[in-house]
This record gives C-alpha cells, sequence and structure tokens, in this order.
C-alpha cells in the first residue's frame, strides 16, 4: 500500500506525525508551499503568498516544539486565508483592486488566535469582489479554477480561493466567510469541508465586512475533525465585536466521535 502524500492529510494525521517526530513543521511548510508554486499558476487560488513570513512561522514553531511547548493540537500546521482578514504588514483588498493599498495595521482576532496556536500563515486567497457572489468570479484578481476539472469550472464563492486551496492540497485548512452562503458554496462546489458558524461564536474584528448581522467566520478543511479543531481555537469572546459577548462556552471536541444516532434534523 502506497502512503497518503503529506498534502491530503488531515490535520489531526499531520499534528499526529508532528508530535511523534516523524514530520517537522518546517518540512510541511516547504512541502505545501513548493506544491502550491507548482500549481497555483494554473489554479490561481493565491492573492498573495507570504513565503518568508510562513517560513519564519514554522522554524518558530519547531523550535518551540523541540523546547517542550506544545501550545495547541493546531502547532505547527499550515494554512491560508481569505483576502477579507486583516494580517498585520499585508493588504486587505477584498477582491478589488481599489484596495490594493490597504496594508493591515493589525491582525484579525481570528488570525491573531491561530497564531497564538502555532499555526503557520502561508498566504492570503482570491475572493469574489467584496465578497458579493456565489459563482466564485472575480473580474478583478482573476477566477479561481475548480481543482477537479480539467477545463474551467466554478469554484464557488465568496471563499473561492479557500476551497480550491485546500481541495488542490495546498493547505489543510483555509480560512472564510459566510454571509449567504460563502463558506457553503465552494466548500460544497469544490468538495471539502466547510463549516458555517452561528453569529456570535467567532469574532469578525478585522474581517472586511458585508453584512454585520449576518457575516461569520468559519473553516474549510479536508474533515468534520479538523474543522471542530480550528473552531474550537477560534470560537469565544472579543470585545472588538460585541456580537460575540455573553457567549457561553463550548465543547466540541469531546463527543465529536459519539455518532449522531438519536439525533434529529429540523
Amino acid at each position: 500500500m502506497t502512503e497518503t502524500p503529506l498534502h491530503w492529510l488531515t490535520i489531526s494525521e499531520l499534528a499526529q506525525r508532528i508530535r511523534h517526530g516523524a514530520l517537522s513543521p518546517v518540512e510541511l511548510t516547504e512541502h505545501l508551499l513548493s506544491r502550491l508554486e507548482a500549481l497555483d499558476g494554473a489554479l490561481h487560488a493565491f492573492k498573495l503568498v507570504a513565503r518568508e513570513r510562513a517560513m519564519a512561522q514554522a522554524q518558530a514553531a519547531e523550535l518551540a516544539l523541540k523546547a517542550g511547548q506544545d501550545v495547541s493540537p493546531l502547532h505547527g500546521i499550515p494554512y491560508a486565508a481569505k483576502d477579507l482578514f486583516d494580517v498585520k504588514g499585508l493588504p486587505t483588498t477584498a477582491g478589488s483592486s481599489l484596495l490594493e493599498n490597504n496594508i493591515a495595521a493589525a491582525d484579525a482576532t481570528v488570525i491573531r488566535r491561530l497564531t497564538q496556536a502555532g499555526m503557520v500563515l502561508l498566504g492570503k486567497t482570491h475572493t469574489v469582489q467584496f465578497a458579493y457572489g456565489g459563482v466564485g468570479i472575480n473580474h478583478h484578481h482573476g477566477t479561481p479554477h475548480n481543482p477537479w476539472h480539467a477545463v474551467p469550472h466554478a469554484p464557488g464563492g465568496s471563499s473561492s480561493g479557500s476551497g480550491v486551496a485546500v481541495a488542490a492540497g495546498m493547505v489543510p485548512m483555509a480560512l472564510g466567510s459566510d454571509t449567504g452562503g460563502s463558506v457553503r458554496i465552494p466548500s460544497s462546489l469544490c468538495g471539502t469541508v466547510g463549516l458555517k458558524t452561528t453569529v456570535g461564536q467567532i469574532s469578525r474584528a478585522g474581517v472586511f465586512p458585508l453584512s454585520w448581522t449576518l457575516d461569520s467566520v468559519g473553516p474549510l478543511t479536508r474533515s468534520v475533525e479538523d474543522a471542530a479543531l480550528v473552531y474550537q481555537c477560534l470560537w469565544g469572546s472579543d470585545p472588538q465585536d460585541p456580537s460575540t459577548q455573553g457567549t457561553p462556552p463550548q465543547d466540541v471536541l469531546t463527543h465529536l466521535k459519539d455518532g449522531v444516532r438519536g439525533l434529529r434534523l429540523a
């Protein structure tokens, strides 16, 4: 039996290898960056690749693990973020050429939480202009190519680049946002898991808004367990987003594998 390539493993599988010493964050980051650079010319998932930043974060994650500092199940795992999320020092264009010089002064809350969890940001993925559209087309920056088709097919939007990046094995997780389907549509069309979270569970501070009453942040991943791991990291109150105030504590991991027997979907 042939071994599954690194780029098709889930976060939980990669984390297990990292903790057993069979894989390092630097090795994993280099592998995914090489895959990204080989494929993205055709697939066009990424608006920006932050290679130097990614390698620095991977090296820091590796040194911390060697020193016995294992900060979370996500430690040393690379990811990407939709180009609505502020990353300090990088442009947040929201899919529009009008915002090419919109350099973020600080990280979005969710980016900061993933950094604290030891994750490695490879870059920012394309989105529909101002996140307004479900097909995934962008006439300003170009439309990502659904990786399951040899000829151009719609990736779904507005988190189009995030769906393509995960489906093509460039990252095991990419952040998206969902107002009217923008996580659910690309995850459906590209064949990934997409978690549309309830408004008020995850902070939207530092995320370019479409509708403050409907916007939500959610991950696109390769498994439900991976989505739960990311959700558990991102969930929680944030003074910068009033909708998160008073959010009760949650644990989505303890009973994750108990099954759905006896549950009803309404």
